[in-house]
């Protein structure tokens, strides 16, 4: 059974797609940035790992190489949350969050096709992507990160068309999610209580959440979709809570 590659798997979302996955006994391919602590999740999770930085170029093919020559499976977990209004934002603000999140993702994906389409021998493969709510729903201060993930969204559906039949290409779009990257926004009681009440179903994101939908989209019963962008955002992105 081919593997299917995790980029981000350190991350808050990352990792729950990890777990779960390795739960289900998927084989797995980690990679992430902090090496120690991703030496540590593979070793919990008895998966194969390479250390690696989105931001270095050299870093997709070797990661595609080391996963392996079969691949049903790819998650780009990379993210940022940048949050700054435009007179503050700068152009290496407005580049870093393209390259991580949009830029980084099409790398992955090209990096990892040979491996890709050779796992779909006997089934479709699956690449999964993250968006973000605030591209829908235009949040201030969120310029620079919104515009980085929109490219994602046009990204799951230019390659979705191309890839097909034999690789599916789809994105979550969570919202405010209570993970490490987010400790900024809910690490106060307060704040994380007043968006919370912003969303329809009134809390905050759980990195399970979006890992729930990222396992059902990577597996044989998602095996019809493919260039959706599919929301994990407690009805925010679509309803107005009551009141």
């Amino acid at each position: 059974m081919g593997k299917v590659l995790i980029w981000g798997a350190t991350g808050g979302i990352g990792g729950a797609i990890a777990r779960g996955l390795q739960a289900a006994g998927v084989p797995l391919h980690l990679t992430g940035r902090d090496a120690t602590r991703l030496a540590a999740l593979a070793e919990e999770l008895g998966a194969s790992h390479t250390a690696a930085d989105v931001l270095d170029p050299d870093s997709f093919a070797k990661v595609s190489a080391a996963a392996g020559s079969a691949l049903v499976g790819l998650v780009y977990a990379v993210g940022s949350i940048t949050l700054r209004p435009l007179p503050r934002l700068t152009p290496e603000d407005f580049h870093r969050d393209f390259r991580l999140n949009a830029e980084g993702a099409a790398l992955a994906v090209q990096a990892a096709l040979p491996a890709l389409k050779a796992g779909a021998a006997d089934r479709t493969s699956s690449v999964v992507l993250f968006s973000s709510v605030a591209v829908t729903q235009g949040f201030g201060a969120h310029a620079s990160v919104s515009m980085a993930k929109g490219a994602v969204e046009g990204l799951t559906r230019a390659l979705a068309a191309e890839l097909s039949p034999h690789v599916r290409v789809n994105a979550v779009a969570p919202s405010l999610t209570d993970t490490p990257l987010a400790a900024g926004l809910t690490a106060n009681d307060k704040v994380a209580g007043a968006i919370a009440q912003l969303h329809p179903l009134p809390r905050l994101g759980r990195a399970t959440d979006s890992a729930a939908l990222a396992a059902f989209l990577l597996s044989e019963q998602a095996d019809w979709i493919t260039g959706q962008v599919i929301g994990v955002d407690g009805g925010r992105s679509r309803l107005r809570p009551k009141g």
